[in-house]
């Protein structure tokens, strides 16, 4: 199969470029480098520096293209909310873009990472994907929109679409940037650095952490399943894990023992959020393979950020165990 990568030089771009390159498929990248890092990709991948909204661009990488991976995109909800026209103009329209180009390329099918923060809070949980979406922010609302004009778009040029409702995906490789870093990767370094770990509310509230190699396997599922045309999919690990049970979970892991200072004065966020993948399994036969201990465990091993640094306690499986509880 060959394929198109947009935003292929970030985290997840990156993993699923490895992913597909070790599968035998032919992959093309392209990224703006605006988070993203061509040194991540494997030699054989064919790299374009380049905006997900430059259609001539796009028009020249979709030629003999079976399958797109959509991935281009501005992620930070706390960023979107300073500047939402931004979100708007690269996720939107760059969604929009690439799907002119596509029609016109002739391509089959686009699998598009589209985000669970798309739910916002909701009454029940674990969440379906039919439940009625309430975005919070910028963010959130520029990927819904995203879904709506490819899945439209896609029946009128006749291209099959599916969706992918990513939750809080995490691993070896993800960015840190100086601000509004995901929690996973920048709670670790405090914990290994011996910096103090800031949590905003109590630490109750809930999310689906979700390993980077499960969130490998149900795009690539994706690329080729039946039935699939104009799905929206949940892509998480189905475990509700805390805040604090998060952070118990990585000082077990690392062996080390953070200050943790909590900030009732500022929302942690959405009170609860899971994922229900009745719909994974069905359609693309997902069943997620790591735990949250495994993951972390990953992180620490692959990472080189992180590897090495393990405190002097020693991990414990059966202890491990009994945080998953």
């Amino acid at each position: 199969m060959r394929c198109l990568v947009t935003g292929g030089a970030g985290f997840l771009g990156a993993a699923l470029a490895h992913r597909l390159v070790r599968n035998g498929h032919q992959v093309r990248v392209l990224d703006d480098l605006s988070a993203g890092d061509p040194g991540r990709l494997p030699p054989d991948v064919v790299f374009a520096r380049g905006d997900v909204r430059d259609r001539p661009k796009l028009w020249t990488l979709l030629q003999d293209v079976d399958c797109v991976f959509h991935l281009a995109a501005r992620v930070s909800v706390p960023e979107s909310v300073l500047y939402p026209r931004e979100y708007n103009d690269v996720n939107v329209g760059g969604t929009v873009a690439l799907a002119e180009a596509i029609r016109d390329a002739g391509v089959k099918r686009v699998v598009f990472a589209s985000s669970a923060t798309v739910y916002g809070p909701q009454p029940v949980q674990p969440v379906k994907e039919d439940c009625w979406p309430h975005p919070q922010a910028p963010y959130a609302v520029s990927k819904l929109a995203a879904e709506y004009y490819l899945f439209g778009l896609g029946e009128l040029y006749h291209v099959e679409t599916v969706a992918l409702r990513i939750f809080n995906a995490y691993g070896p490789g993800q960015n840190l940037p100086p601000s509004h870093a995901p929690v996973v990767p920048l709670y670790l370094k405090n914990i290994l650095t011996g910096a103090s770990l800031i949590v905003y509310g109590d630490g109750s509230q809930t999310r689906d952490f979700v390993y980077v190699d499960d969130v490998m396997d149900a795009l690539v599922a994706a690329s080729t399943a039946p039935n699939v045309n104009r799905a929206t999919i949940n892509v998480g690990s189905g475990q509700e894990t805390s805040i604090n049970h998060l952070i118990a979970t990585l000082e077990d892991v690392s062996g080390r023992r953070p200050e943790v200072l909590h900030n009732p004065q500022q929302s942690g966020g959405i009170g609860r959020l899971v994922a229900d993948l009745g719909k994974a399994r069905s359609l693309l036969g997902y069943t997620p393979r790591v735990s949250l201990v495994q993951g972390v465990e990953q992180l620490l091993r692959l990472d080189p950020r992180f590897a090495g640094k393990r405190g002097g306690s020693a991990w414990s499986r059966r202890g491990a165990q009994g945080l998953l509880r």
